[in-house]
């Protein structure tokens, strides 16, 4: 079934340059020839990389927010009539073998599926634990949806999904934005265990979910 569908792979990306071309190798040797890339304003050659490996770019003037990214890449998805978006971090967090697994509920007539990290010491950082934690619970008090994650990036969205969401957030709080959306537009969703790739890299970027972006998140949210 998977081969008849139109599939995208969405990737967000601010100052990528170093690791964005080995998350596009990664999803083509896994099967996914069709790459979206969202540079949402760098000033290091994300873009430019990304071209090198032949893949189409769409790029923001100025830096927007991943929430602004994100939007910009499903509206352009749409537009080139995808059946099936996955997204997932330019950073090389996430593992491209998973996103088949990622599929098969979209494939299965689920509307959603939502990657779930493992909140474990010595697979993710304490801090990330701690910080992922809280944002469950006010997730759930915003949405009324127990999420095991709700910040993960690697998520997979039916050509459905894409129509009904809405959302109005260009930060970081679009994760949850999503969340609450699923629950208003009554969509259909999954969760899928996936293997999560910590580098020195990919926990010191600036434009990381730290701390501050968390509470930054936390505000967007509740001031809506």
């Amino acid at each position: 079934m998977a081969h008849q569908q139109k599939i995208f792979i969405l990737i967000p990306a601010f100052n990528e340059a170093t690791a964005v071309k080995s998350v596009i190798r990664a999803c083509k040797a896994e099967g996914f020839p069709n790459i979206l890339i969202v540079d949402d304003g760098s000033s290091d050659g994300t873009g430019e990389a990304a071209r090198e490996e032949g893949v189409t770019v769409v790029q923001h003037a100025i830096n927007r927010g991943k929430g602004a990214a994100v939007k910009t890449g499903f509206e352009a998805c749409k537009l080139l009539q995808a059946d099936i978006v996955v997204t997932l971090d330019a950073d090389g967090q996430h593992d491209a073998s998973d996103i088949k697994n990622m599929l098969k509920p979209i494939q299965e007539g689920y509307d959603i599926t939502l990657g779930q990290r493992t909140f474990k010491l010595g697979v993710m950082p304490l801090a990330k634990i701690a910080a992922n934690h809280i944002a469950n619970i006010f997730t759930f008090l915003l949405s009324g949806l127990s999420i095991h994650d709700s910040q993960c990036g690697f998520r997979a969205y039916s050509r459905t999904a894409l129509k009904k969401l809405e959302t109005t957030a260009d930060n970081f709080a679009l994760e949850s934005e999503i969340i609450r959306s699923i629950r208003e537009q009554n969509l259909r969703f999954a969760e899928v265990p996936i293997r999560t790739i910590y580098t020195s890299y990919s926990t010191k970027k600036k434009n990381a979910q730290n701390f501050w972006n968390g509470l930054k998140t936390l505000y967007g949210l509740i001031s809506k």
